[in-house]
């Protein structure tokens, strides 16, 4: 049976503002749910890896296995590769791949690990599928994807709720899903799963630090080239509503008693012997 593949339109791009959100994750800050079944003899593949910290992070916690780091994009697997050669890492490599075909045999990793993929990929199911054909048993999928639905701040902000209901439906034009973690233990149970521990973790903003840094992050990639023109070109949003929504995170971020809060959906799943 052919497998699929991609169809959906990576939201984000990779502009500088979107690889200072990625650059930021850490194994510790992005996947604690997956640390404790970590051993260092283990074989992992880390899909979606952007410009690879957290790949970094997981191949010096195997410092006897070995990682794999596959992306879409050719373009970021040089910030990965970048990455890891700067930290002096000799257990890991780089790959081209798509999350619908991965082009391992069967049985290949002990870990297969996907940080905010499945939220942006056609078909999340056939993906959690390939990932568990090429899991040994035993071995674990591990996945997190935030829930934007499940984004929460304060105070309250028109143009921060305007950003919330534009970013649902660009987001859905492409393909993808933006309200991916409440939906990841169902899909892995409709991939086959049957063993699956469903947990949830949050990033919280609150500090003028922290504050300055996601609301400016944002600011900036609600006007960048990839995200702004799929907005325009969809119908979504004019230039002048997405440099109003642009404006008021960067207000919001100037407000002392902000907070904005940031829900994961996680499954750690085990495959069956």
């Amino acid at each position: 049976m052919p497998k699929t593949r991609e169809t959906a339109v990576y939201t984000h791009g990779h502009h500088e503002s979107v690889l200072r959100s990625h650059t930021w994750r850490t194994a510790a800050n992005s996947a604690g749910y997956l640390l404790g079944s970590l051993k260092p003899h283990m074989k992992i593949l880390d899909v979606g890896c952007g410009p690879g910290t957290i790949t970094a992070d997981l191949a010096a916690l195997v410092p006897d296995g070995h990682v794999t780091g596959v992306d879409r994009s050719p373009d970021v697997l040089d910030r990965a590769r970048a990455t890891a050669a700067g930290r002096g890492l000799v257990n890991v490599d780089f790959a081209v791949a798509d999350a619908h075909a991965l082009d391992y045999p069967d049985d290949t990793f002990c870990v297969v690990h996907a940080h905010q993929v499945l939220q942006h990929v056609g078909d999340p199911v056939a993906a959690l599928r390939e990932m568990r054909r090429v899991t040994r048993p035993r071995g674990f999928v591990a996945v997190r994807d935030a829930d934007y639905g499940g984004m929460t701040w304060y105070p309250a902000s028109a143009g921060l709720d305007d950003w919330a209901d534009l970013y649902h439906r660009v987001a859905r034009a492409n393909g993808g899903e933006p309200d991916a973690g409440r939906r990841l233990r169902a899909w892995a149970l409709e991939a086959g799963f049957t063993d699956i521990t469903a947990t949830s973790a949050t990033w919280t903003f609150a500090t003028t630090e922290e504050r300055a840094w996601w609301s400016g992050l944002w600011a900036d990639r609600t006007l960048e080239p990839a995200y702004a023109g799929q907005a325009v070109a969809g119908g979504h949003a004019t230039r002048d509503r997405l440099r109003a929504v642009s404006a008021a995170w960067r207000e919001w971020g100037e407000r002392e008693e902000g907070w904005f809060g940031v829900l994961h959906g996680e499954i750690l799943c085990r495959k069956d012997a």
